[in-house]
């Protein structure tokens, strides 16, 4: 282990006995006819078993774990089992289809089977590692825009009053505890499986942390990763078109981020205390099923109705800061200046506010640490000496697109224009592609259309779904195709001049581009930062 790098599993481990799993999770142990009740049915032969750790993949398995052998969409993990017996695996957790492969039945290992055996999987993996929440407080943050500059936030409020801290995202993972340098953890997801998740919690613990800003996303309240993790807070940004293609429709992903809040299963706890913003139609559906929750709004406007915590005297500087006094409970008017560009980012900072002070973080103190804030991808400001402002972003759905473009158009003069360069992801939604396009193009002066990470598809397809969606726009700007994305970077900054705004949109914090299966390196905030060297 190097000194900035944290191990993925905790160093102290107590053995667990398998037959209390099953009491716990209510998991039926070796069951030995179809028909058997709820409950665990013990046998003999199993007394004593214990593990040590949990996860979901085979190939990953250490001596002493429980081997989570899930249903998945082409293949069962039960399929894997002997390779999990060959690395040590001391029992298996799968449902009764699982239970049922030759790999499973003829192992002689302890098998814990429940029929949905992601409802458990959680819990159990809490129970292995010790409870870790138990120990921290953890503050979960779910919507489809702003998690990941939300937590960052959070992060920064907790640091400056202190606390030592855990952030766990989709940008990083990571520990800083106060007189030490920060470390690094591994993590595969926004929101890991839930064996890494309790895993990573108790790593944090031992490292000493106390409160963790977490994103949560709609996939691992769905999956049940969180499950069996406890929330001090839980706070919802916002709702848009995004991951249709894993929810069949708009409500299933509502839903899916509703259980954060309570009451959607798969071993998720309520968050204790709850914070909404109301901007949008979603978060006010949310917040009327839940009256005790805090409420934010950055635009009254939109919201309807007074807000627990809004916003007064915003002021939007051409080099991308704000300035605006946060307006809270019981009369509370707090200064805050905030380096990120974006009205959207004044709600991030409101939601934020909000979550702290639920976690007994004064608002004086949260402010301090906002200040200088910089989040990798996240309306990214890059300067290098040129005369206009460049800005990297990782918005890749319809509304996050018209919201980051709609809050450059407000931050600079009047005369300015707007270059925006921009393309969509392959193996995804196919149904944004125009929709982006379209938003891009009646907010941009210059709209230049190139490749995002075309994964498995042919890049010029995808291409022309978003241009098709822009062109079909009556009062659109400029629309250029660049095909090649450090082409498209230069030909933006190359039309910029003085006053205006550059913005790379879609890959934001990401290092590499995936083309047919192989991922190259590329950075946008580099190669932007490059291209005005070379130009300037």
């Amino acid at each position: 282990m190097t000194r900035d790098r944290l191990p993925d599993r905790p160093e102290a481990v107590r053995p667990v006995d398998i037959a209390l799993l099953g009491r716990f999770s209510g998991a039926l142990l070796n069951p030995r006819t179809a028909g058997a009740g709820p409950g665990p049915l013990l046998d003999a032969a199993t007394g004593g078993h214990t593990v040590t750790g949990v996860t979901l993949r085979a190939g990953s398995v250490r001596p002493g774990d429980l081997f989570a052998a899930v249903p998945g969409a082409r293949v069962h993990g039960a399929d894997f089992a002997a390779q999990a017996i060959a690395g040590g695996a001391a029992a298996v957790l799968t449902d009764p289809d699982g239970a049922d492969r030759p790999e499973v039945r003829h192992s002689r290992l302890p098998v814990l089977v429940h029929p949905d055996p992601r409802e458990v999987l959680g819990p159990v993996s809490a129970a292995v590692y010790g409870e870790p929440t138990a120990r921290l407080r953890v503050l979960g943050v779910t919507g489809t825009s702003g998690k990941t500059t939300v937590g960052h936030l959070i992060e920064a409020g907790l640091a400056a009053a202190g606390r030592a801290t855990g952030l766990l995202g989709t940008v990083r993972t990571r520990v800083r505890v106060p007189g030490a340098e920060p470390r690094a953890l591994a993590s595969a997801f926004t929101t890991p499986e839930a064996p890494d998740l309790q895993a990573l919690f108790a790593v944090m613990v031992e490292a000493g942390v106390t409160d963790v800003a977490m994103e949560v996303s709609s996939h691992a309240l769905a999956m049940g990763r969180v499950g069996g993790s406890r929330f001090a807070v839980g706070a919802f940004t916002n709702l848009s078109q995004d991951h249709l293609d894993f929810h069949p429709t708009m409500t299933d992903y509502f839903e899916a981020k509703a259980r954060l809040f309570g009451g959607g299963g798969r071993g998720v706890e309520a968050a204790r205390h709850g914070v909404v913003c109301v901007d949008d139609e979603w978060g006010r559906r949310l917040a009327a099923r839940h009256p005790d929750a805090v409420t934010v709004s950055a635009d009254p406007s939109a919201s309807g109705s007074r807000a627990t915590w809004t916003v007064r005297e915003l002021t939007a500087h051409p080099d991308g800061t704000q300035t605006f006094t946060a307006v809270g409970p019981g009369g509370l008017a707090q200064a805050v200046t905030l380096a990120l560009p974006g009205r959207y980012n004044v709600a991030n900072a409101l939601v934020a506010l909000a979550c702290l002070d639920a976690d007994g973080i004064g608002p004086e103190t949260a402010a301090a640490g906002f200040a200088r804030l910089s989040v990798p991808g996240r309306m990214q400001r890059v300067d290098a000496g040129q005369p206009w402002l460049g800005v990297v972003d990782y918005a890749h759905k319809p509304a996050a697109v018209a919201a980051l473009l709609d809050a450059l158009r407000a931050q600079v003069e009047p005369h300015a224009r707007i270059i925006t360069v921009l393309g969509c992801g392959g193996d995804r939604d196919t149904g944004k592609r125009p929709l982006m396009g379209a938003a891009a193009a009646v907010r941009s002066d210059l709209l230049v259309v190139t490749d995002d990470n075309p994964r498995g598809e042919e890049p010029g397809a995808i291409r022309r779904a978003v241009l098709d969606g822009a062109l079909q726009e009556p009062a659109r700007g400029d629309v250029v195709e660049v095909g090649d994305r450090r082409s498209a970077i230069v030909h933006a900054v190359r039309s910029a001049r003085p006053g205006d705004a550059v913005v790379i949109a879609g890959k934001g914090h990401e290092t590499g581009q995936e083309v047919h299966g192989v991922k190259y390196p590329f950075d946008d905030a580099d190669e932007l930062d490059t291209a005005i060297r070379a130009i300037s």
